[in-house]
């Protein structure tokens, strides 16, 4: 008798006071049980995959679990060297909260790219005791990377179709994202630590491709390339299966019309996924047709995860990060009595200074007609020049949601925006031109396994000094740049080298450690309290 196997995961995803949601991937279709809770699995493109809601849980408790599948146990694998993975649900009173983010990650297997700090944290909180592990892990982009893929990766993908053919070694479709996502998240150390610490996710370009909707012109190229509709339904299928879909708590998933076909519908759900698939990039009348931004509370921390790519607006002469539904959903959850408000947005708001007006520049130069709005065009294109600076009417909305809530009776202690991206970590303190209560920061840390070209950390750099940055400001004003509703100077950084941040929360206090990763494990680089 050939058994199911565990063939990824488990993922324990979305947590809370009373319940937790658990993932997996299995080899077959079978019924997967973690505790008393059971669920058959669900079929998309041959594969098979589960959710497991767990309710009724206790407050404040820590219980190990394990994964069956068809009744056979699966998970913990025999002979681990880790502990048992286990849920932890969030206490009901206030206490120490501790969120560990960062973005860009490659596979383990590009031994040239440094040491993995989501590795090396893995190995650390294997040793800790279990009251300094983090409540929350958040992944800010680049799961997975579609265009630059693995030798692994190319030798695999060439046993299937002729690479000299587009793509070529960049993926082309669902089963080919599956692959990529295996590789990932295979690594044993990952995979526990992915199987303990619940785990919040957003893509970013290269979960699609490098400079993935950086506007009109960029999404009109890649249209016209035979190869893209197919990439494009792949990499919204497999982002609502491998990362989307856990993102979601049980009140969510109980009225997501898309969680209902697919997961309450018997038999191979494919099409139904497709369908929703081909229409998520749809932008009409300047709305798109689906939301992928998602909020969480954790006690009296709201986390907002802003999606920066699908999102955007860019036809018809507009851009915009979001669309205005989704944009006021933003400024209505952002709103509220908490301590702490943390914005998760792949892409950093604050971005050294001279650079931010460079991108502001750019945008207002690519609306000239002509050959100057094309070069300016190939531009930003070359030097992606494509983050909320580049959407300048966004930037500023952002900024004036910022200084409201932080200007408000009851107001957050801090608010923190959360990015990646950028191949280097830093962070920033923002200020307004009057006075507000919160202290807002712009944390960055990027990458987790990757690496920044040294030709491009000479600008990073630059664009931190002063004397350049008063160059930049002049250029903008005589180009027509509007000024800037906010000023930013930098705390900590740029720091070049695969890192990972940690937010630890003490009722309204708040300090971020940025470690960096290296062989013997991660080296604490930086301590900033963010609060007075």
């Amino acid at each position: 008798m050939t058994h199911v196997e565990l063939l990824l995961g488990p993922l324990l995803r979305h947590v809370d006071e009373s319940s937790a949601t658990v993932w997996v991937e299995t080899s077959g279709p079978c019924v997967v049980a973690v505790h008393t809770a059971r669920v058959p699995t669900f079929e998309v493109c041959g594969h098979h995959y589960a959710l497991v809601v767990l309710t009724g849980l206790e407050p404040g408790t820590s219980t190990e679990y394990e994964v069956r599948l068809d009744d056979r146990t699966v998970w913990p694998e025999p002979g681990s060297r880790f502990p048992a993975s286990r849920i932890r649900t969030l206490p009901g009173d206030e206490g120490h909260f501790r969120l560990v983010f960062g973005s860009c990650r490659q596979p383990s297997t590009h031994p040239s790219l440094g040491d993995d700090a989501l590795i090396r944290y893995a190995e650390r909180m294997r040793e800790l005791s279990e009251r300094d592990w983090p409540q929350a892990l958040l992944l800010l982009g680049d799961q997975v990377y579609a265009d630059e893929t693995t030798a692994e990766t190319r030798r695999w993908l060439a046993q299937r179709r002729d690479l000299s053919r587009p793509p070529g070694v960049e993926v082309a479709d669902f089963e080919e994202y599956a692959h990529l996502y295996r590789e990932t998240w295979s690594e044993p150390s990952v995979r526990w630590l992915l199987s303990t610490i619940p785990v919040c996710m957003i893509f970013d370009d290269h979960d699609v491709r490098d400079d993935w909707n950086t506007s009109d012109v960029w999404r009109e190229q890649m249209r016209r390339q035979p190869w893209w509709a197919e990439r494009l339904r792949g990499a919204f299928m497999s982002y609502w299966v491998y990362q989307h879909l856990g993102n979601l708590g049980p009140e969510a998933l109980a009225t997501d019309p898309v969680v209902a076909e697919v997961l309450d519908q018997p038999g191979d759900r494919t099409e139904a996924l497709r369908r929703f698939a081909e229409v998520a990039d749809d932008e009409l009348e300047g709305v798109k047709q689906a939301r992928w931004s998602y909020d969480r509370q954790f006690g009296r921390i709201r986390l907002l995860v802003v999606d920066t790519r699908a999102g955007r607006i860019l036809g018809a002469g507009r851009r915009s990060m979001l669309d205005e539904d989704e944009f006021t959903w933003v400024e209505q959850h952002a709103e509220g009595d908490f301590d702490h408000l943390l914005i998760g947005s792949s892409l950093p708001w604050l971005l050294p200074p001279a650079i931010s007006d460079l991108e502001s520049m750019n945008e207002l130069a690519c609306r000239r007609e002509g050959i100057r709005g094309r070069w300016a065009e190939r531009i930003r294109q070359a030097v992606d020049l494509e983050h909320w600076a580049a959407f300048r009417t966004s930037f500023d909305r952002l900024a004036a949601l910022i200084a409201r809530v932080s200007r408000a009776d009851v107001h957050p202690a801090t608010i923190s925006v959360l990015s990646g991206d950028v191949h280097h970590s830093y962070v920033a303190q923002a200020a307004f031109p009057d006075r507000v209560r919160s202290a807002v920061h712009q944390l960055t840390c990027s990458p987790v396994h990757n690496m920044a070209p040294r030709v491009v950390r000479v600008p990073f750099r630059a664009g931190w000094s002063r004397t350049v940055t008063r160059l930049t400001r002049w250029l903008a004003r005589r180009a027509g740049v509007p000024s800037l509703p906010v000023e930013w100077e930098r705390r900590v950084g740029p720091y070049f080298g695969n890192a990972i941040m940690t937010l630890d929360l003490y009722g309204r206090d708040a300090v971020a450690v940025l470690e960096r990763a290296g062989p013997r494990g991660l080296v604490e680089h930086s301590r900033l309290p963010l609060t007075p």
